[in-house]
């Protein structure tokens, strides 16, 4: 029987040692038979890299890699350039796998003799407060091309922005690295694997545990440098419209979504107000065409219905929502 490819799983690290070895635990368990693991100590200033060690002294296919803080688009730049092998995939270190993880999307793509270089598996979200898990997926397994992938990504239909969760061949980062020093490095990225893809092979059930917790890049309070969402979003856009100009309703709808979620982390601060005025420029600009298509979600109408009472009307409405986002 002919060996089945090495997998090279890849791990950025910084400062997680309440979750990692549930994380790695977890890639320990997998029943993919040839695998590496990949650690990328990014600088931790706790134990961390100790924890990474020490599972790199008991499982061969553990390898660890520390450097100097550099953030998590340059951990994972590294972790590319230390892949050994044919596929890649990214797992988060303070989230968690199903068992068959790997084997899952390596099968999606086996099961169409490999035709397609890029799948993907659905994830749970897992609320760290109350243990509470929601199933992002449908149970469907389907094949859909890179541009309905860029689509359906743009309107939160199954399909997300994040790096984990995927199974791709090497060859797809030959050109593509995330964006170092910038936050949402995934909205960098991710479109332009699916640019590349004629098919990509995907099972939406949920083989990827992605943890809430408070202390998060997403969750945290706001800073400036979040700001740099809108920035990938927008390079996003471009790009894609000048690939694919019928997706242009879809890019706007993704630029609303980022401008509507960077105006509800910048409710309760004053820093940036003039970026808050552009943004509220920018969404009032395209209420027309957004409401008018008809595959924009529920919520963004609900968000313009509520912006269109007032800020402070919609400073109350997204209290309320946060209040019972957090009980689930």
């Amino acid at each position: 029987m002919e060996k089945q490819p090495l997998v090279s799983v890849i791990v950025p690290i910084y400062n997680v040692e309440k979750y990692l070895k549930n994380c790695l635990d977890s890639l320990a368990s997998q029943t993919y038979p040839n695998l590496e693991f990949i650690l990328i100590d990014d600088g931790s200033k706790d134990s961390s890299g100790k924890i990474a060690d020490a599972y790199a002294g008991k499982d061969l296919r553990f390898r660890v890699y520390h450097q100097v803080n550099a953030g998590l688009s340059a951990a994972r730049n590294k972790g590319i350039e230390l892949a050994r092998g044919t596929y890649l995939t990214f797992v988060d270190s303070d989230d968690t796998v199903t068992p068959d993880y790997v084997e899952f999307m390596y099968d999606l793509l086996a099961a169409h003799d490999f035709q397609a270089k890029l799948a993907m598996c659905s994830f749970n979200n897992v609320y760290l407060n109350t243990g509470a898990v929601k199933d992002l997926g449908n149970g469907e397994i389907t094949t859909i091309t890179g541009k309905q992938a860029i689509e359906m990504m743009c309107y939160h239909d199954l399909v997300d922005t994040c790096a984990y969760a995927k199974l791709g061949h090497r060859d797809l980062y030959e050109n593509v690295r995330f964006p170092v020093g910038k936050l949402f490095e995934d909205i960098g990225t991710t479109y332009k694997l699916f640019a590349q893809c004629d098919k990509i092979e995907c099972g939406f059930l949920p083989k990827y545990n992605y943890i809430l917790r408070a202390d998060s890049i997403t969750t945290s309070k706001f800073n400036l440098k979040k700001l740099d969402l809108l920035e990938m979003t927008d390079e996003m856009a471009n790009f894609v419209n000048a690939h694919y100009p019928e997706l242009k309703k879809a890019t706007l709808r993704r630029q609303v979504y980022s401008r509507f979620s960077m105006l509800n982390q910048m409710l309760e601060t004053d820093i940036a107000s003039d970026k808050r005025v552009e943004i509220i420029a920018f969404l009032k600009q395209h209420k027309r065409s957004i409401l008018s298509d008809k595959r924009t979600p529920k919520r963004d109408r609900i968000a313009y219905l509520m912006l269109s009472l007032g800020l402070p009307v919609y400073r109350i409405a997204w209290r309320g929502y946060e209040k019972i986002k957090t009980r689930k």
